[in-house]
């Protein structure tokens, strides 16, 4: 009898599950937390986390950063501005990364003395959604500029945040955005997921994202989404990622 589409999806993701428990498992070994950031393409994540990096550089913190996008160095080139090591990895035509193409950077490149490793995952708010990559900690973003029912629209993606980073705050009241209804329509797919304001131009919520992230890095509790796609490391919201929060 021939495989269904459905069963041959659900083999390939069981696949990757069992690759990214594996990788995260080793990953905790060597102390180093994987911070997994989802977006549409053009929703400023890019400059969100060269700042970040730049921060985290600034204090010492031992920071590396993997970009994915299906061709292209241009992104790795702007992120390595921060000081930070930063690598490309290219797709080849695939719309999302999988735990084992995050493996083979992370054994053949990745500094010995990381403690913080940021995955740009390919722009695209469907197929990322679904693939574990070993990561600590899940930052989905969206730009005011992409309207507020978004959450509405992909919410796999929502739902399976542990962090929510609004970006290009200082174009919302051009773009006409809702912030009242965004922020409902996150608490609808993702009860209790904290939201983070964010302008990188202008530096607001790049200290608050990096504290968040170290935060998790020193051990604190995340928020357990209703559609996370594994079992998490932690079952409780942590201070600073508390329910309904918005920073």
């Amino acid at each position: 009898m021939c495989e269904s589409v459905d069963d041959v999806t659900q083999a390939v993701l069981a696949k990757n599950d069992g690759l990214a428990a594996s990788l995260r498992d080793e990953l905790t070994s060597r102390g180093v937390t994987v911070v997994n950031l989802l977006s549409s393409p053009g929703s400023g994540k890019t400059e969100l986390l060269g700042r970040v990096l730049a921060r985290a550089v600034e204090r010492g913190v031992p920071v590396a950063a993997l970009t994915a996008d299906l061709a292209t160095e241009n992104d790795a080139h702007r992120l390595a501005r921060s000081g930070a090591p930063v690598k490309q990895l290219l797709t080849d035509g695939l719309c999302h990364l999988e735990a084992r193409q995050l493996r083979g950077h992370v054994e053949s490149w990745l500094p010995a003395d990381t403690s913080l490793l940021f995955v740009e995952n390919v722009g695209n708010l469907v197929c990322p959604a679904s693939y574990d990559l070993g990561e600590s900690l899940r930052i989905v973003l969206m730009a005011v500029t992409e309207g507020e029912d978004k959450p509405l629209k992909y919410p796999t993606a929502f739902g399976s945040a542990q962090l929510v980073v609004l970006t290009k705050t200082d174009l919302a009241e051009a773009a006409g955005f809702d912030e009242s209804a965004f922020l409902a329509h996150v608490q609808r797919v993702n009860p209790g997921v904290e939201v983070v304001r964010s302008c990188a131009r202008g530096g607001e919520g790049v200290d608050t994202v990096l504290e968040r992230v170290l935060a998790v890095r020193d051990g604190a509790p995340v928020h357990r989404p209703p559609l996370a796609p594994r079992p998490h490391r932690h079952d409780d919201a942590a201070p600073g990622l508390a329910a309904g929060r918005v920073s």
